[in-house]
């Protein structure tokens, strides 16, 4: 069987450990799993503005002994030019993997159901899990390993109806962590993600909640995320959006209500001054650096994993 990672529930907890364990063990040694010699090639498709994602991948594949090819989506236009379902059946052919960050979640779906390799979800509209894995990594970096994911306590702050907001909820939630999402009553999280991440939750001894005050959701935190107020394709909507999600901005007042030394993660990019201040996003208690880096690691270790199970 192929196996895929579409959002962040394609793993289940014990598999999620493995490849965040694997994760740390490539941040040691970038080269002790070479799954792609020969070199095999993975397509690498862009449909939307890039740097961490397009830098983590191309080099991580070549890490991996294989050959990024990347693939300009506005000169493919697939989905436009030529369908989904025949780009699948070409690229399967001829690639090891897909790794395609694009809009609609469907697009992917549909782009794994006739590949035949597997295909990874480097960022859609509804889900962007291979940040969220390298999130994990990272807390699991500074706090003690992956056995001490379990029971740490995760407030997400912002735009609570956002992909990273959602991969939040199921990642964090299959890894047993408590999950808070902190956001106005106009930008809540599909009740479908929140009802999948609650039962998931219910396994692994974590939790969910999404609350409507910044307190609320930092206090006592161990670890505090935040996101840009307006993702790709929001842009016309900035001035309103920004009244919207001010009483969520993470600054120095809303930190010190979280446990001292709590980790503070930022996917980037950052718009200081807005969704987070620059003495938080530079302060001592910022790991953003290293969770970018993290991106190559984790990512390393799914493809790893993907191309070992399926």
């Amino acid at each position: 069987m192929t196996r895929h990672f579409l959002r962040d529930d394609d793993l289940t907890p014990r598999e999620q450990g493995e490849v965040l364990e694997l994760a740390l063990a490539f941040r040691d040694d970038r080269f002790i799993r070479t799954p792609l010699t020969g070199p095999r090639a993975v397509a690498v498709i862009f449909d939307k503005p890039t740097l961490r994602t397009q830098v983590s991948f191309l080099t991580g594949i070549a890490e991996l002994g294989g050959y990024p090819l990347p693939v300009d989506g506005t000169l493919a236009r697939i989905g436009v030019r030529e369908s989904i379902a025949d780009t699948a059946r070409v690229l399967g052919r001829q690639v090891a993997a897909v790794v395609w960050r694009t809009h609609a979640q469907t697009r992917l779906e549909e782009m794994a159901a006739l590949a035949g390799v597997p295909v990874v979800n480097a960022l859609t509209d509804e889900f962007h899990p291979c940040q969220v894995l390298a999130d994990l990594t990272t807390v699991a970096q500074h706090r003690g390993g992956v056995a001490s994911l379990p029971g740490t306590t995760l407030a997400y702050v912002g735009d609570g109806a956002n992909n990273m907001a959602h991969s939040y909820l199921l990642g964090g939630a299959t890894a047993g962590l408590h999950v808070r999402v902190g956001t106005p009553a106009a930008a809540l999280p599909d009740a479908a993600v929140v009802a999948r991440a609650t039962e998931i939750a219910a396994g692994t001894g974590g939790s969910v909640a999404v609350v409507h005050d910044l307190a609320e959701a930092v206090s006592d935190a161990d670890v505090v995320a935040t996101d840009t107020w307006t993702s790709m394709g929001q842009e016309d909507a900035g001035a309103g959006r920004e009244r919207l999600f001010e009483p969520f901005r993470l600054d120095a007042d809303a930190l010190a209500l979280a446990r001292p030394g709590a980790l503070v993660l930022h996917c980037l990019p950052a718009y200081r001054g807005k969704e987070i201040t620059g003495d938080v996003l530079d302060g001592a208690q910022s790991v953003v650096w290293d969770e970018a880096e993290n991106r190559l690691h984790a990512q390393k270790a799914l493809l790893s994993f993907l191309l070992e199970h399926s």
